[in-house]
């Protein structure tokens, strides 16, 4: 990987938060997949588009975008090794020829100026530390009157496995009380619209729309496989390792059972499906 400002995503993003979603992928991809349609149709990628998808993880959306593409070709970013591993694995058991990945933070990967069409993102462009120098580093390498489109995550009130993370915090006493807070670099540091037209506009983009849109994901099997696989996400590990330091012996236990509970209202006979309140962004490089 070339320069590096973004270290902390990076750490995470390179050890065992990005091997969880490289492992699993297929899962992850289940819970977001409802947004690649809207975010598809509202990039309008050509058949001889060159597009940038910014934050790829494994890869599904630079997949669909090469698909898109076909006679152009799509260059996938992200800071995740073990993601990209995933990534490139993928593409080529697909047979997909017009693609690549590069690793790198965004903030600063020295991208080519002006050489795309098109800049896309599925939830990967909240952790930037500094929002303000990745998107002037994403417009630059947009030529002018170039697109962005991207997915972020709204306020957490419009996300029920927030909501179930909230409640499960809040039923753990020695556990932190969840937060909506998008200060920093985070799944929700651009949850406020304002905030969004605010870096855009300073970017170097025009014509700055957002809109509401939601998805249902699925989320496991049933309540048990659900609360498995969240407790081998980020938030649930961090949950984990502070019942952990404050002593709590029986806090994974505990947590276990009150996720699996808190679950349990979302299961259907095709799995738990849970809804994910989303904004979705587009805008036009000057």
């Amino acid at each position: 990987m070339r320069e590096l400002v973004n270290t902390a995503q990076s750490q995470a993003w390179n050890g065992d938060e990005g091997r969880h979603w490289s492992d699993h992928h297929d899962r992850w991809n289940a819970i977001n997949e409802g947004f690649n349609e809207p975010l598809l149709t509202a990039a309008g990628i050509g058949p001889e588009d060159r597009v940038l998808d910014v934050g790829c993880g494994t890869g599904q959306t630079t997949r669909l975008a090469a698909r898109a593409a076909a006679r152009g070709s799509a260059l996938g970013l992200d800071l995740s090794g073990p993601m990209l591993g995933r990534a490139r694995l993928l593409a080529s058991e697909q047979g997909l020829v017009n693609i690549g990945f590069d690793q790198g933070d965004a903030q600063v990967h020295p991208l080519p100026e002006a050489d795309f069409d098109v800049a896309v993102s599925r939830f990967g462009i909240m952790f930037f530390a500094d929002p303000a120098a990745a998107f002037g580093n994403i417009a630059r390498a947009l030529r002018p009157g170039g697109r962005l489109a991207f997915v972020c995550m709204a306020d957490p009130a419009r996300c029920e496995w927030a909501q179930v993370y909230g409640s499960v915090s809040a039923a753990l006493p020695s556990a932190p009380q969840a937060s909506g807070d998008s200060a920093g670099p985070g799944m929700f540091s651009l949850a406020d619209p304002v905030v969004v037209r605010d870096v855009l506009g300073k970017a170097g983009f025009d014509d700055i729309r957002t809109g509401a849109v939601d998805a249902l994901g699925t989320f496991g099997q049933d309540a048990d496989d659900a609360a498995e696989h969240l407790l081998g996400s980020g938030p649930g590990r961090h949950l984990v390792e502070t019942l952990d330091c404050a002593g709590d012996t029986n806090g994974a236990r505990r947590l276990r059972g009150a996720l699996r509970a808190a679950l349990a209202p979302y299961e259907q006979t095709t799995g738990v499906r849970m809804r994910t309140g989303a904004w979705l962004v587009t805008a036009v490089r000057r």
